[in-house]
């Protein structure tokens, strides 16, 4: 009997437990560093956007992580900041009329752990090769991993496209 009522103490406990959750009572409140990192987070992407359609090599770089990995290139994936500026200037100095008319990143959905994020992304742009060429659209899907960095930014620490 005492077994019994223990038990049902428990489930007792268990269904309330429940019940205050669903009410959204126990929910834990957003920090004010989750808070921070998601305004931080926001600034990298305003500051990507800005300098993809601007295709500024130094721009570009410094929205990685100093051992990024971008797998956007064509080839193996170009790693750590140093090897990304040489990509990034060998393109422009590839493709000199090389532009992007367009460029929208719509985040679908960002996960943050300890000093890390995971996002879906999908990009929308146009560019041109060249003042010669017609326009180019791209629609495309991609995941990419952040690091928070010490004074508390944001930068790429690998970034996949499908």
């Amino acid at each position: 009997m005492r077994h019994l009522a223990t038990i049902l103490v428990f489930v007792g406990g268990l269904g309330l437990g429940y019940f205050v959750r669903g009410l959204g009572i126990g929910k834990p409140k957003e920090t004010d560093m989750h808070a921070a990192d998601r305004a931080a987070i926001e600034k990298l992407h305003n500051a990507d956007v800005e300098a993809t359609i601007k295709q500024d090599p130094s721009a570009l770089t410094s929205l990685w992580s100093d051992n990024g990995a971008n797998f956007g290139f064509p080839g193996p994936p170009v790693v750590g900041t140093k090897a990304m500026a040489e990509a990034y200037a060998k393109m422009r100095a590839d493709y000199p009329e090389f532009k992007v008319l367009n460029y929208v990143p719509v985040i679908r959905q960002v996960h943050i752990v300890d000093g890390w994020a995971i996002e879906t992304v999908s990009f929308q742009a146009t560019y041109q090769m060249s003042s010669k060429d017609k326009p180019v659209n791209v629609n495309d899907n991609g995941m990419r991993v952040l690091k928070r960095q010490n004074d508390g930014s944001w930068k790429f620490a690998v970034v996949g496209l499908k």
